[in-house]
Parts: C-alpha cells; structure tokens; sequence
C-alpha cells in the first residue's frame, strides 16, 4: 500500500524550488536535470524493491541479542548492500573524500524514498552519515583516512553515543571518562544507552562518536569532549583489527524503528577501550552541535516520510472501500459508496495531505539553504542563509515529528478497525514515528533551542531574515486575484509572530523561567506559521504551473485546496497559541509538584 508520488517530488524540486539550477554551480554541474531524474529513479527502485518488502516483517521480527551479538533479518544487510553499491552512503560528501558531490536537495528526496520504504533500515546509513560528518569536519588526516572513508564507501557504519542511563538528555551530566594512555590515544571507561544503531554485524565495522570527560575537565557542558571509538581497532592498512572493549550489554526494545537496534553499551569493562580525540580537548559538545542541524533534518525527514507514507496507504484504501451511502440518499438497498465520498473522510485525508507536503516543502527548503552555503564562494555570501537554515532547523525537526504523527494517527483512523491491526502499515508507521519527537532532542529542548537561543542569535538578525524572505513570497501571492486572501493572512500572522517573538525574546532576557515556560508553543506556532509559508510557496508553483501544456490539472488543484485547507483550518491554531504566549502565563511555573 506504499508507493512514492514521483509526480509530488517533481513538483517541490523542480517547481516550488529551483533545484534544477543548481548544476549552473560549479560543485553540482554533473547534476543537470537528466543526471537528477537518473538518481531519483535509481533510488525509487531500491526502496521500493530492497527496502520495502522486508518492512512489516522486520517490525514484527526485531534484532535479538544472542550469545552476546545481534541476530537480525538478513534482508537488512542485503538491501544495504544494494545501496551501497549505488554509492548513497557517499552521496553528498566531497569527490576529493571518495563521494558522489551531489546536492543536499536532491540527496534529501532520495532519503525521503527510503524512509517511505523502510524507516528502520534507512536509519543505518542515516546515523553513519551524521558520524561521517563529525569526522569530516573536525578529524584529523589519519581519522579520515581510518575511519571517514571506509564510512563514505560504506563498510564501516556509525553511530552517535551521547545519552547515559543516568544522564538522559542532560548532557552536562554524563559520567563517562577518557584517561591518556600514554601512547597519543585514550582509554574509555562507562555506559552508553538508548544507542541507535549501537551494534549489528552487518557492517565491517562500527564508528561511535562517543562524547566522554577529560581529567580535569571543567563540571557541565564546557567540560565534555569527542572521541572516535571504533568497534574494532583498525590496522595500519585500514582493515579491522582486533576487538576494542565496546560491549553490547543489551538491546533496548522500543515501540517504534523495530528494526533498528537500540543498544545499552559499556565502554572498558571486559577488555580496554581505546579512543581517539576528535579536535581540541572540552570542545565535544560544540562540534557535535554544529554538525545537528543535518542530523535534525534527517529526522524531520523521516517524520515527513512516515506521514506522507501513511497518508499514500490511506488515499489508496479510501479509494478501494464501499462502505456507507451519502446523507442524501436515504435507500437502503443503494450500493455503499467508496468512503473518500464522505466529507468527514476527505477532511482527514486533507489534514494529512497539508501537513505531508508542507512539511516536505520545508524540510526540502532547508537541505537548498545547505546546498546554497556549500556552494557560496565565502562564509559572508552564504550569512543570511545559515542564518535562517539556524532558524528554521528546531522547526524543520519538530514541526513533523508532531504533526506529522497526527497524520498517521488519521491515517489509522481512515482505516477505521483494519487500521489497528497488523494487516496494513498505517499502525505500524505510527508506532515508527512517535518515536521521532524523542530522537536527536525531545520537542521540549527544541522548543528551548528555538526560543532561548536561535531567535537570540546576532540581535534577532535571523527572524529578520525568515520575515524578509516570507515577505518576498508574499508580495508574489498579492498581485495573484487567486491567493490574495491568503498573502494577507499569512503577512499578518508573520506580523504578529514577530511581534511574539520580541516581547518573549525581553521577558527572556529579564526573567528567562517565566520566558521560556511555554517554549513549546512557541515552536508550534512558529512552526505553523513557516508552514503556512511553504503552501503558499507551493501555491504560487501551482498557479504558474497550471497553464503549461503538459499540466496535471487534478494535480495542482489538490495543491490549491490543500493550501486552502491549511489556512481555514490549521493556521488559526497559531493565534490561539500567541495569545497564550503574550500573556506570559505561568500555570506551569506555580503549580507545585505535591499538587500532582
């Protein structure tokens, strides 16, 4: 019941965005649209033929830890050997690294195939990607050498090791340490838990990025550093050598991404543990946040892709089920109607069709503003973009994680009694995406990110660049008769948020508990309206596109009612949540915790 709209994806690259000019750069010419069309093919056929069939069956069949080690379905480890083979573990890193060079944009619409397809596979190569980078950016030659292109070619995955049992997200607190060993390396001793992707043999090997403490080390955040730890150590000639002290203690069982293992380590217990300082000592904790926000648009990513996969399941099933008659017709012996005539039934259908596709719209407007700061001949030309990729990355996150879950759980509902059971993937998506508002940050701390420090950035220089930009679009809509209305909501939502922003960003500054005590509505509402922002981008394709000869006129018209959809029925929540922003409420500062 899950298939990928190619014609959905056409529309937001190559439509809503100029991702076709990109190969006029001189990093991306191999990329013209042909090149493009090529890789979206290849990818299509991989997750729909490799990715795909093994899905429920991996979910109903989870990794087991036995005798120490991970036991799995093999169809994991073949169908990423299908994926390797193509060169996807390398796709966006620099030719000069073993990569393929390709755009963020067009990378991010072959990782959303496969997060349709499979989200518990494609989440292998997801964290060994975010590993690579942090090597990329900040490792040493030798590292690279080692470690960053064995990952690139992908025969050695990689991981992220940042929770500890005790500690959770509070990163201030972790316990585990890293004494010189006297020889230029480091040994580890600790735990690591909740680690996505933490064992498994199919790979040769497995990267941690493990984040440790120093001797002497200051207390918190300013005090915690970055260590490669490899699975096995690696030979002078870059096969894996002996075993390093990485235990697998256990695999935590989780209600979603099944097919993912999910680790308990100890680091140093049975045999030592040898690691190797990535960058200068106390600097971990910065360097892994400045290679996040790839990390966090992945995950938005595979929100949207679960959102949009459960919606394609359901829109399938509404079209195929007779089941009831129209309130009009009041015969009982009249055939039953297929339930997408129910008006009930097209809402909850549209309601995760806007929060789909516009939450695509935005995760893809934010892999070009990383493609736009690659190719930017200095850091100055490409400022006001990282600012607002800064910006928009706890909503590009957050937003789908949320909302996006709220689709699938339509998507059950649509369904109706076989949306619960086993037989359909709409419970199964469900299950895998409740898990995304945890993953790389709880929507709470994003919330706290957003409002306590991004807005914050260069005097609010980044708000001033998202306000400029939706500006620029609505200017557009306004002289279109057809979006008018819709150009002068949006302008004054984005009027009022600003304005939102602002007395927060004071209060924050003076007494930040009571500022920040409902963050989290903050990045709803802001989310809603960036959102808003992307059906109206989508709209503005949409009206220009409807003239041309070979136009989908059902096509774009599902676009102009989605985008009406979401201004009626989605973007009033926003004021709502304003309202309880500007009042500074404090419900949640004074309720006492005996009170519960």
């Amino acid at each position: 019941m899950i298939s990928v709209d190619r014609a959905e994806l056409a529309f937001q690259l190559f439509d809503v965005l100029p991702t076709a000019n990109l190969a006029a750069l001189i990093r991306f010419a191999d990329y013209d649209r042909t090149a493009m069309d090529g890789v979206l093919d290849t990818a299509e056929r991989i997750a729909m033929e490799h990715f795909l069939p093994h899905a429920a069956v991996l979910d109903l069949d989870e990794p087991r830890f036995e005798d120490g080690k991970v036991v799995m379905d093999e169809r994991v480890g073949a169908a990423l050997a299908v994926y390797r083979e193509a060169g996807f573990f390398g796709a966006g890193f620099d030719r000069e690294l073993g990569g393929m060079q390709m755009p963020e944009t067009l990378r991010a619409a072959t990782d959303f195939m496969f997060c349709m397809a499979n989200i518990s596979t494609a989440a292998y190569p997801m964290l060994t990607m975010g590993a690579a980078n942090l090597i990329a950016a900040f490792g040493t030659d030798e590292q690279k050498a080692l470690f960053l292109r064995p990952m690139i070619e992908g025969r050695f995955f990689g991981t992220m090791c940042l929770s500890e049992p005790q500690a959770g997200s509070s990163l201030a607190d972790i316990a585990t340490r890293a004494e010189p060993d006297g020889d230029g390396g480091y040994l580890l001793t600790g735990s690591k838990m909740w680690i996505s992707g933490g064992d498994q043999e199919i790979s040769e090997n497995i990267v941690h990025m493990v984040l440790a403490r120093l001797p002497g080390s200051p207390a918190g955040v300013k005090g915690v550093s970055l260590f490669i730890v490899p699975k096995f150590l690696v030979n002078e000639d870059g096969s894996p050598g002996d075993r390093n002290g990485v235990a697998l203690v256990g695999l935590n069982h989780k209600m979603g991404y099944r097919g993912t293992t999910n680790a308990a380590l100890n680091l140093g217990e049975d045999l030592p543990c040898r690691g190797y300082l990535v960058g200068e000592p106390d600097k971990g904790l910065s360097y892994m946040f400045q290679m996040m926000n790839q990390a966090r648009i992945a995950v938005g990513l595979g929100a949207t892709a679960l959102g949009a996969a459960g919606y394609r399941a359901s829109l399938l099933y509404a079209r195929e089920r007779p089941q009831g008659r129209l309130p009009d017709n009041k015969d009982p012996h009249g055939a039953p109607v297929p339930i997408i005539e129910h008006a009930d039934v097209r809402r909850m259908l549209l309601a995760q069709k806007a929060a789909a596709e516009g939450a695509l719209a935005l995760l893809l407007y934010a892999a070009f503003l990383v493609d736009a700061i690659r190719a930017a001949p200095s850091p100055e030309a490409s400022h006001d973009s990282q600012l607002l990729l800064d910006l928009l990355t706890p909503i590009a996150k957050s937003w789908p994680a949320e909302f996006c879950l709220e689709a699938n759980s339509l998507a059950i509902q649509v369904l109706g009694g076989y949306g619960y059971t086993h037989d359909y993937p709409v419970e199964r998506l469900y299950r895998d995406n409740r898990a995304n508002s945890i993953h790389e940050g709880t929507h709470g701390i994003h919330g706290l990110d957003l409002l306590g420090r991004r807005v914050m950035q260069e005097n609010g220089a980044g708000v001033k660049v998202l306000a400029a930009r939706v500006m620029a679009d609505v200017t557009q809509a306004h002289a279109v008769p057809a979006l008018t209305a819709y150009a002068e909501t949006l302008a004054e939502h984005l009027r009022e948020a600003v304005a939102t922003t602002g007395r927060l960003a004071g209060t924050v500054g003076i007494d930040p508990r009571l500022g920040l005590a409902n963050a989290t509505l903050y990045l709803d509402m802001m989310g809603h309206v960036v959102i808003a922002w992307m059906w109206l981008r989508q709209a503005l394709a949409a009206i220009r596109k409807r003239g041309a000869e070979d136009a989908n006129v059902d096509f774009l018209q599902g676009k102009l009612t989605a985008c009406r959809y979401f201004f009626t029925y989605e973007l009033p929540k926003a004021r709502t949540q304003r309202a309880l922003l500007d009042s500074l409420d404090d419900t949640t500062l004074t309720v006492r915790p005996e009170w519960f």
